[in-house]
């Protein structure tokens, strides 16, 4: 029952694993890479202001979350994948992070995922490497990769989560990813040294308000 339960998930994620002509890693799904806010947010049939915003300068610096339909009253998800992660530099698609469904590959080894993502994608490389997720959306800002499949523009990156033990895939062009890295340490430097000026004006601005409260009960109080 176990080895069944491993083939069907295997087959599920194969079949639901997005076609990749001639490991055409330019995209995923239908979504490529470069692709505009309001382009991805139409398909999903959201608004682009859903999408939150992480920096604003010195590049804009957005996310927008998707969760799959799935089929009310399946045991098995039909579409494994939990979620979807987009991220935006200055409005254009640079990452995705895939996550699956826990049910979907429960009793899965890495071995398993490898085999059934490079069905579609092709021979994988082991890199002794880690992955980094410079907005944190996980709870760590770095996880070891399990797999690989690149080229020289894009990344698929395979690993398991440290925090939920569930699989996930983070992919980005590299021109784009490397350019939002950029502005997002940048912009958090500039965070952080902005960080005592905002203080300060927090404080007068607590300070200002109550010092209004005390001279207007000054005025009212009648012991």
């Amino acid at each position: 029952m176990r080895l069944r339960s491993v083939v069907v998930s295997l087959a599920i994620i194969a079949l639901s694993a997005p076609v990749i002509d001639g490991q055409d890693l330019s995209k995923y799904r239908d979504f490529p890479f470069g692709t505009s806010l309001a382009s991805v947010s139409k398909q999903l049939d959201r608004q682009a202001i859903e999408a939150e915003m992480i920096h604003q300068q010195p590049a804009l610096i957005q996310e927008l979350t998707w969760y799959p339909p799935q089929p009310y009253g399946t045991s098995r998800p039909a579409e494994p994948v939990e979620k979807i992660l987009f991220s935006f530099h200055n409005g254009d698609l640079y990452r995705m992070l895939v996550t699956y469904d826990r049910s979907a590959t429960k009793g899965l080894t890495d071995e398993d995922m490898i085999r059934a993502v490079s069905a579609k994608y092709g021979a994988a490389t082991r890199p002794v490497a880690d992955v980094n997720f410079p907005t944190n959306s996980w709870n760590r800002a770095t996880e070891r990769v399990v797999a690989r499949w690149e080229d020289s523009q894009f990344s698929f990156n395979l690993f398991r989560s440290s925090a939920s033990d569930t699989f996930a895939i983070v992919m980005f062009d590299k021109r784009l990813d490397a350019q939002a890295a950029a502005s997002i340490a940048e912009s958090v430097q500039l965070e952080q040294q902005g960080a005592p000026q905002r203080e300060a004006v927090r404080v007068k601005k607590e300070s200002d308000v109550l010092e209004g409260e005390r001279q207007k009960n000054i005025k009212t109080l009648r012991p």
